[in-house]
């Protein structure tokens, strides 16, 4: 994350050489630019070949081709060549709904339309990137029914581009809850051979309108509930392909209060990850 307050929640980490791997999410440094001291930290880890790459707005799913996606596949292929990166994931989902979607990628059913748009454009994506290409599963789902065919249609999209998946565990939690599933439900027969990274991160509870109970959504905001590093305990026994696990949090929403708790949940994935 660009925001300063990230950088001083984290520095400690980084000193202690502690960060095994970071994660850059590219596309958010196109258009406010990148700071010294981020593209120098990004630098030192593309040369250790300890770097990936991270998008966030192409948009996958949406059904017309934009000129924005365009601008932003030129780009990409620009991005390729800057940096050394072990690989690239997207999103599944769409985002070129306007102000209605607010920052999050929205989902689609499973459709033969859908489906054949989906391997389309991350054959796209996957033609461009020199290295493996991956997808990221969506913390939103239309239905209990489109939350358990997720990980299917993430399986058919990327398996023709010989791509992987990105396990977003406090996605899948966001799922449990608002759909009130159970892990072996949501996890058990997921494709754990084409997952190559995890994130863990936080959340937060959001009021609806059309319900008493309050929805779980991705916001990157908070710290990492108990429940997500059990559910890291559960899934990193069931996958022989995975390489590298990030912690997540937006740079903003880092406060000086809350740097200590922050480090407290690297150490306790790292810890995890080491044991598992």
């Amino acid at each position: 994350m660009p925001e300063t307050q990230f950088l001083q929640a984290s520095m400690p980490l980084f000193e202690a050489g502690d960060v095994g791997a970071v994660e850059w999410s590219f596309d958010t440094g196109w258009k406010n630019g990148v700071s010294e001291w981020l593209t120098s930290l990004i630098g030192t880890y593309s040369e250790a070949g300890r770097l990936t790459g991270h998008g966030v707005h192409f948009s996958l799913l949406s059904a017309d081709w934009t000129q924005r996606q365009q601008g932003w596949l030129e780009k990409f292929k620009e991005e390729v060549t800057r940096h050394q990166y072990l690989h690239h994931t997207e999103h599944f989902g769409f985002m070129t709904a306007g102000d209605f979607h607010r920052s999050a990628p929205l989902p689609v059913p499973l459709l033969e339309s859908t489906l054949k748009l989906g391997r389309e454009r991350f054959a796209q994506l996957a033609a461009v990137a020199p290295c493996p290409m991956g997808l990221e599963n969506l913390a939103l789902a239309l239905s209990v029914d489109d939350a358990l065919e997720q990980h299917d249609f993430l399986e058919k999209i990327v398996s023709p581009s010989n791509g992987f998946l990105l396990l977003d565990l406090h996605n899948i939690y966001c799922q449990l809850c608002n759909f009130n599933l159970s892990p072996a439900e949501l996890l058990d027969n997921y494709p754990f051979h084409l997952v190559r990274e995890i994130h863990v991160s936080g959340g937060s509870w959001e009021p609806t309108a059309s319900s008493k109970e309050p929805i779980r959504r991705d916001t990157h905001d908070e710290d990492v509930p108990a429940e997500v590093f059990s559910l890291l305990d559960y899934v990193l026994p069931r996958c022989p392909n995975l390489e590298v696990v990030f912690l997540e949090r937006l740079g903003n929403t880092l406060h000086e209060h809350q740097f200590v708790s922050f480090r407290k949940d690297f150490h306790t994935l790292k810890s995890i990850v080491a044991n598992g």
